[in-house]
């Protein structure tokens, strides 16, 4: 057992990275037996100043002791008495201080009265767990704890004016919320919260510096902050959660954490305040229940910890760890992006950098030459080819979250027919090879079961000593349709004739055999201007986005139908390589808006000219809206009509037409807010507006 498991003073980087959760356990979680003690303490002293005539109506638990982060050893607490003589935020600034002398007073007489040196408030301790708990007199603005509504944050904001007073001085009234608010979030959280506290406290005594209860709830929220953006289960890994959390800590100067809970932009004043705050320098992580407490705002401190943060980053407990990657989490978010700000942000965090896009190589590298060299070695069935498909081979991958699509087109798929039938048949041939190729391997293979019974993709996470994180992959056999593409030539006819003979006779959904043209649709994306694809990686972020607020298990539309959405909004409205990205964001979200009339096609591989295409394809736009049929595979509807919860996305969309993304900046201080408007873009295609000059049957006026 080492030495840091039982109290060592080896440090926190000195923790394998493997053992920081039993780490937790041992030396920062109080006994649960001695808190109950604490509480009963507590509740004795709320009992007995009611007692003793002074007007509380009721007791909140703030500080560490109310959020349940309390460390072993010592920590700290706030005991809110709410008292009915305070009307008013101003009566609270303008009596606090004679209501506590006097509650003090009265403390003299209790039993448990311990008053710590040099500090107010009182020490309560049982068997080595103590807590300085802080007494503090308070207005209630919430009417009982109740969900606050806009006017209480205008009042607050109306008095903190009138008093002068500091930012975050009546953040002591919304205890409750604060709670409430922790209360929320699994055990587990509270766990790795407990670890980066402890870290702090390293880092103060190294420094000889005193704790800031402010500083210490900043880095509470901003834990909080990495694990609900990361999305999670319960259960995750403690040494992800903190290389999450110290990442976000070496970049202050770009935090900006806030949360809608309890206050959001719909009033103005409430909207103005907010505002202010999200434009002040950096860092900025705002308390959730005061709009005015910007707890993140530098001390002093944060150099000091950044260099910690990385140091302990670049340990060996932690860099040589596999996996224990880090959560994508990013340091600010994009609602609160202003619009001439948007390229930088796409630059600084959504745009693949060269040893990201070297992984992603390295990785596919590894599959590739395992699925040529290892399978089916003593089979008639051979891979033909492999071929790079999805995000990063469009070239529209973000920066983390590592995915790649592989497509390997086997000999024996000689038919869609066959394909169907034998799909799942190579699906599990592939993981068994696999799995046996990785114990003679240094690699780490993670199966993600498939929830169909015939699964037609092998879904696989791999991890590699010398790959710095995971990276996902799908892995999808398909037979070779296309046969050898020419560069500048369209597929060959038979290839769609049998795709649509096939597709009407079957049950299938659109777009089952989308992986036999996964080259059509790389080729469709992958030479487009650089911007339009910084402009993808844009609406992709907002998208994952809208995923993780999602809280229904309802389906939300693929990406890929967001990606082509994308597309034609830049064909239609600007088809310039330089172009406005707040415009070609706004477009995008306008169209989906408009998700019920939205009829779009392209005509780059297939057309109309052939009469059995012209028949299908005005079957394909007629159905119910919206419609998008794939570039690529004309049975491929990624519209999909009432198939995807498009309401779902279209009313994030219209939330986010309020966002700093869509605003201009005002000229002078009595300009009018402007806002970012969209290109003007037809929602509905027609085989006229493609050059194809035809009869339009009346069916499909009346459907558009």
């Amino acid at each position: 057992m080492g030495n840091w498991l039982v109290g060592g003073s080896s440090g926190l980087p000195s923790v394998p990275a493997d053992k920081l959760e039993e780490f937790i356990q041992a030396n920062l979680k109080p006994n649960e037996e001695c808190l109950k003690l604490i509480d009963q303490d507590v509740d004795a002293i709320s009992v007995f100043l009611r007692s003793r005539d002074i007007p509380v109506m009721r007791v909140a638990k703030g500080g560490s002791y109310g959020r349940e982060t309390v460390l072993r050893g010592c920590s700290d607490g706030t005991l809110v008495l709410f008292v009915d003589q305070f009307h008013t935020f101003k009566e609270q600034k303008e009596n606090q201080n004679e209501l506590l002398n006097l509650i003090e007073q009265h403390l003299k007489t209790h039993e448990k009265y311990n008053k710590p040196a040099n500090l107010g408030g009182i020490l309560l301790s049982t068997q080595g767990q103590e807590i300085h708990l802080q007494l503090l007199p308070a207005f209630d603005p919430l009417c009982c704890g109740e969900i606050p509504r806009s006017r209480v944050y205008r009042d607050l904001k109306r008095s903190m004016d009138q008093v002068e007073a500091v930012p975050g001085e009546f953040a002591v009234c919304f205890t409750t919320l604060q709670q409430q608010f922790f209360k929320k979030y699994p055990r587990r959280v509270k766990d790795l919260i407990l670890l980066v506290k402890h870290w702090y406290h390293e880092c103060q005594k190294k420094r000889k510096s005193s704790l800031s209860l402010q500083f210490l709830y900043a880095l509470e929220l901003l834990t909080v902050y990495a694990w609900e953006q990361s999305c999670p289960a319960k259960d995750f890994d403690i040494a992800e959660g903190a290389k999450t959390v110290l990442g976000l800590i070496t970049q202050s100067s770009q935090l900006c954490v806030y949360w809608i809970d309890n206050y959001n932009l719909e009033d103005e004043t409430v909207r103005n305040t907010l505002l202010c705050q999200l434009r002040s320098q950096r860092p900025v992580i705002l308390d959730p229940t005061d709009p005015t407490n910007n707890v993140g705002k530098d001390d002093g401190s944060w150099q000091m910890l950044t260099e910690a943060a990385q140091a302990w980053l670049d340990s060996p407990s932690l860099k040589n760890v596999l996996p224990a990657p880090r959560w994508n989490v990013l340091p600010t978010s994009l609602f609160i992006t202003p619009s001439h700000l948007l390229d930088t942000f796409i630059k600084d965090f959504l745009q693949p950098n060269k040893d990201f896009l070297e992984q992603i190589k390295g990785a596919v590298d590894i599959i590739c030459k395992f699925l040529k060299e290892n399978c089916f070695q003593d089979q008639s069935t051979k891979v033909q080819k492999t071929v790079k498909g999805g995000s990063t081979a469009k070239g529209t991958a973000l920066k983390s979250g590592s995915d790649a699509d592989i497509v390997v087109f086997l000999s024996s798929m000689k038919s869609y027919g066959s394909q169907q039938n034998q799909c799942s048949k190579f699906v599990q041939e592939i993981q068994k090879q696999l799995e046996d190729f990785q114990k003679n391997q240094k690699l780490e293979v993670k199966f993600e079961i498939s929830k169909w019974e015939f699964p037609r993709v092998l879904s696989f996470t791999l991890k590699s000593r010398s790959l710095n994180e995971s990276v996902d992959f799908d892995v999808l056999p398909a037979y070779d349709a296309l046969g050898q593409l020419r560069s500048g030539h369209t597929p060959r006819p038979e290839a769609y004739k049998e795709l649509i003979a096939w597709y009407r006779s079957s049950d299938l959904r659109g777009g089952e055999f989308s992986p036999c043209f996964t080259e059509l649709q790389r080729n469709f994306i992958e030479p487009r201007p650089t911007k339009l694809k910084s402009l993808i990686r844009l609406i992709k972020h907002w998208y994952k986005q809208c995923e993780r607020k999602k809280k229904s298990k309802a389906s939300l539309p693929p990406k890929y139908a967001l990606e082509l959405l994308t597309v034609y909004a830049w064909e239609q409205g600007s088809g310039m390589d330089k172009f406005d990205t707040a415009e070609g964001f706004r477009t995008v979200l306008d169209l989906v808006i408009k998700y019920q009339e939205v009829c779009i096609f392209w005509t780059v591989n297939y057309n109309f000219e052939d009469e059995l295409m012209r028949s299908f394809l005005l079957t394909q736009i007629r159905k119910k809206r919206p419609v998008i049929l794939d570039p690529a595979d004309p049975t491929g509807n990624v519209g999909g009509g009432d198939r995807w919860c498009w309401h779902l996305l279209a009313e994030e969309a219209k939330e986010w037409l309020s966002s700093l993304c869509f605003e201009l900046p005002k000229k002078s201080d009595s300009d009018l807010e402007r806002r970012i408007q969209p290109w003007k873009v037809p929602v509905v295609q027609t085989p006229g507006s493609c050059g194809a000059q035809m009869y339009v049957p009346p069916l499909w006026v009346e459907c558009s």
